[in-house]
């Protein structure tokens, strides 16, 4: 039987290996979602313009809710909101269709030419698509309302790689996982949604007590949420210290995902 390489070298590897392969199948995916509607890639855009108008007026001018104390604008709770959600909207489009990746794509199991470590891949290249015209969506805003956006925009790459690196780690070893238990597409689904309750995405984290900070900090979409309000709308450099930890803790948790699915998949065609 082929042994499959799991080291973290043979994990870029495969991504430059089939770099060509994940682009096309991620365009195909992102095509396919809006084939046969009337505007077409255009959704992707009007979907998160909406959801934003939407937040801005009911946070505004409905409920008068302001993220800061003292702070006079209006549009401040929608954008600092937008911004949480435009992280955990990448974790969680990847994370709550990890499980039946393999399921989905049985045909590819037997094939031995078929590299299926590449399906995280494609759907984290997918979702960064829907992040990027999110990300648009925030910045026309943000210009709309408060001009230039800050220089530390720039630091925004240092904080969404290691975002992706957790997503791919967590999506290997749900995608290998649901192939032997069947009901981890459903317990995903429903963390997710806690998730997104128990993410500093409605609220700052400094809200909470401190003994509840700690905790909260052992959510690993904590500092990508924290850092990218930060980054984006206060216009704060990133704390060196935690994203260097970061880096290490999403690198750890990717190779782990891709070990435990380089191991598994021996026994994929067996369970399916």
């Amino acid at each position: 039987m082929r042994n499959f390489s799991a080291t973290p070298v043979e994990m870029a590897r495969s991504f430059w290996r089939n770099r060509s392969l994940i682009h096309a199948s991620a365009k195909r995916e992102v095509l396919g979602r809006y084939r046969g509607s009337a505007l077409g890639l255009l959704w992707s855009f009007f979907n998160p313009l909406l959801i934003l108008t939407v937040y801005t007026f009911v946070f505004s001018e409905v409920f008068k809710a302001r993220w800061s104390t003292g702070s006079s604008a209006k549009t401040e709770f929608a954008l600092v909101l937008f911004a949480g959600l435009i992280v955990f909207n990448l974790f969680a489009e990847c994370i709550n269709r990890a499980p039946t990746l393999i399921l989905s794509n049985q045909n590819y199991v037997k094939k031995v030419i078929f590299p299926l470590e590449i399906l995280p891949f494609v759907t984290l290249l997918s979702a960064l698509y829907h992040a990027l015209i999110s990300l648009c969506v925030w910045l026309i805003a943000y210009a709309l309302f408060f001009g230039i956006p800050h220089a530390t925009l720039l630091y925004l790459p240092l904080i969404i790689v290691p975002l992706c690196l957790l997503v791919l780690g967590m999506s290997w070893a749900l995608a290998a996982l649901g192939v032997f238990l069947r009901d981890v597409s459903q317990i995903v689904g429903s963390f997710t949604a806690i998730l997104m309750f128990l993410s500093p995405i409605f609220y700052p984290a400094s809200a909470l007590p401190p003994a509840y900070q700690t905790v909260l900090y052992l959510n690993p979409l904590t500092l990508s949420i924290e850092m990218m309000r930060d980054v984006l709308y206060w216009g704060k450099t990133p704390d060196i210290m935690l994203l260097t930890g970061y880096w290490c803790l999403t690198g750890s948790i990717a190779w782990l995902g891709f070990a435990w699915f380089q191991k598994t998949r021996k026994g994929f065609a067996d369970v399916l």
